[in-house]
């Protein structure tokens, strides 16, 4: 079963939300036939690379809130991140483009580096005082290179605007087909959608749920056609 996660590194709830997926799929029984995959989704595509900004500036321009209304939001996401064994800054953050983020994300899944990668991304957004907005590629790399992948080719990744943006944006695409709106989106086996950071209950009963559903293979066609097989392919026989 696959399970692909539409998010941002931005997101706080995705932030979470991953954790309250893992701790169910922790104890889901068929764990180790379960592949998860992560999907791009820009909160905020049309800012600036460099262009970062406090996150209660942030709030406050976004949504029309006071500073005290942001800093207490910000101060219930410590308490619900803090619940899930996750740190979390609530002071001084910020807030930036993360579409290199999500490039780099795509070079990762190639190597197998892809759940490490964004975690990486996740803790240096939310918990460590160092900017993944502000401090420039190298910043990147870093963390890059501590999820395994290679330094000379994250580099090459980031120097070319190009490199994986057509697979980011294609991912931004598909999540407007599926109608999200807004993540973390988790989607099984491309059946069943669950929209937020539920609880890990509630991704307990989707894996259970689109486990049990799935569609045995449905052949087309009665009998045997020639075939290949570990034993050697079928040789026509000629009277």
């Amino acid at each position: 079963m696959r399970v692909e996660i539409w998010s941002d590194i931005a997101c706080p709830w995705c932030y979470v939300g991953k954790a309250r997926f893992e701790k169910a799929l922790a104890a889901f029984p068929h764990r180790d036939e379960v592949e998860v995959v992560h999907r791009s989704f820009e909160l905020d595509p049309d800012r600036a690379k460099g262009d970062a900004q406090p996150v209660i500036t942030m709030l406050t321009r976004k949504y029309g809130m006071s500073e005290a209304q942001a800093q207490a939001g910000e101060d219930n996401l410590g308490a619900q991140a803090a619940a899930e064994g996750l740190d979390y800054r609530t002071r001084d953050r910020d807030h930036g483009n993360t579409f290199d983020m999500h490039r780099l994300l795509h070079l990762a899944k190639e190597h197998g580096k892809q759940d490490q990668l964004i975690q990486n991304f996740y803790r240096a957004n939310f918990a460590e005082e160092r900017s993944v907005f502000t401090e420039g590629d190298e910043r990147l790399v870093e963390l890059a290179v501590e999820a395994g992948l290679d330094a000379g080719a994250v580099r090459t990744v980031l120097a070319d605007p190009d490199a994986y943006a057509e697979a980011v944006r294609a991912d931004e695409r598909e999540a407007a087909q599926l109608g999200a709106n807004g993540v973390p989106f988790f989607v099984l086996d491309r059946a069943y959608g669950v929209s937020g950071a539920q609880p890990a209950e509630v991704f307990t009963r989707a894996l259970t749920q689109a486990w049990g559903e799935r569609s045995p293979l449905r052949l087309v066609g009665q009998g045997d056609a020639d075939a290949c097989g570990p034993d050697g392919c079928a040789v026509p026989q000629h009277g």
